[in-house]
């Protein structure tokens, strides 16, 4: 392992990651999972076609309670909180002063409680509960849950497998919450994920995770699932990872991310620096985030340039590589608003050398979320 192990914090599946034969990497100050011995590509296709589990425990996981904790929420995110019916979750961006984007994150309203559930990404979840904490001061209270492990089942028979372990919540549809009993421990279930697959995220107590993950595993249509199939899988449905493709360099318009701003919240601009953010909705940004499919077999990686057919740089990869689904390279990242149409010729300059590309709509391969 790269890095000093005794510096890495270590999930609750730590030893049986170990044991199932991982390679563990740093990430997000966690020794995690890359990948398992079935080798990334297998990993990745296993999820598309069966099931596959991921230990995402490094994410940070709160309450947000108070007065009305939903209505506080809304000063730090342009997502409808107030609207949220119970039941359901909701992916919500943190924004700063500006209207840059520190994190994205999800909120949940469960059934028959007021506080709210949150889940905000690992990498940055302590400076995401300073600033909420902070700004939240005086109208709600944050209680970060560092004790909670999460795992994520993805794939098309998730539903069929976690039936079985928790009668019922195969029920669920895409983006509800319950709480329920998985192989006999108590959980926050969600129909969710960042693979563009059906599934679920299963939120325990650290002590259950190691029941509850081997209860998984021990079905033949699950497989452990590492980062580097997480990150392909999440990049083929077009999914924003932090700190590559979003960032306090950017904010929703650029992102395009509007649709994660309620419907009230743009007419009433009450989100920090709303005014600012509507108006660039309405006139435009320099640059946008967009999909882009090279042509041929070599991919293009992040920090890659991006340039028009003339040979002038118009942006960057945020997020590149081989996408196993469609036996192909993809691709995001921003360019200048003038080439972000679908169909724009552009060439990535992989190694000095100007590869073709087009612009391209994303999800790369079709979001698969049960919605009835």
């Amino acid at each position: 392992m790269t890095g000093s192990e005794e510096t890495l914090r270590k999930t609750p599946l730590y030893e049986l990651h170990l044991e199932l034969g991982a390679k563990m990497v740093p990430f997000a100050g966690y020794a995690m999972p890359v990948q398992y011995p079935t080798g990334v590509l297998k990993e990745h296709l296993h999820t598309r076609e069966k099931a596959g589990l991921f230990d995402v425990s490094h994410m940070g996981q709160a309450f947000l309670s108070g007065g009305d904790p939903a209505k506080a929420l809304e000063r730090v995110t342009p997502a409808d909180v107030q609207g949220l019916k119970e039941g359901m979750q909701r992916y919500g961006l943190l924004l700063n002063d500006r209207g840059t984007i520190i994190d994205d994150f999800m909120f949940t309203h469960l059934a028959g409680e007021k506080d709210l559930y949150l889940v905000v990404n690992g990498a940055t979840k302590e400076g995401d509960f300073a600033y909420m904490a902070d700004k939240l001061k005086g109208h709600a209270t944050l209680a970060p849950k560092p004790d909670r492990a999460l795992l994520a089942l993805q794939g098309p028979a998730a539903g069929k497998v976690l039936e079985k372990l928790s009668p019922g919540i195969d029920t669920l549809t895409f983006m509800r919450v319950r709480r329920a009993t998985v192989a006999g421990c108590p959980a926050i279930v969600s129909r969710s994920g960042y693979t563009g697959e059906d599934g679920f995220e299963i939120s325990l107590e650290g002590k259950d995770v190691e029941k509850v993950a081997r209860a998984l595993l021990a079905d033949p249509d699950v497989l452990p699932i590492g980062l580097a199939a997480r990150d392909s899988l999440r990049l083929e449905a077009g999914l924003c990872l932090y700190g590559h493709d979003i960032d306090e360099s950017v904010d929703p318009a650029e992102a395009n991310l509007v649709w994660s701003i309620g419907k009230r919240r743009k007419m009433d601009k009450d989100f920090p620096a709303g005014e600012k953010i509507m108006d660039r909705v309405l006139n435009g940004t320099a640059k946008k985030r967009v999909g882009i499919l090279p042509v041929g077999k070599a991919p293009a990686r992040e920090g890659t340039e991006i340039t028009d057919k003339s040979g002038k740089v118009i942006g960057k990869i945020t997020s590149g590589g081989f996408g196993p689904s469609l036996n192909a390279p993809v691709a995001m990242g921003y360019v200048e608003t003038a080439f972000a149409a679908d169909g724009t010729e552009v060439d990535l300059m992989v190694r000095g050398k100007p590869n073709p590309a087009r612009v391209a709509p994303m999800p790369f391969v079709p979001n698969r979320y049960k919605r009835k």
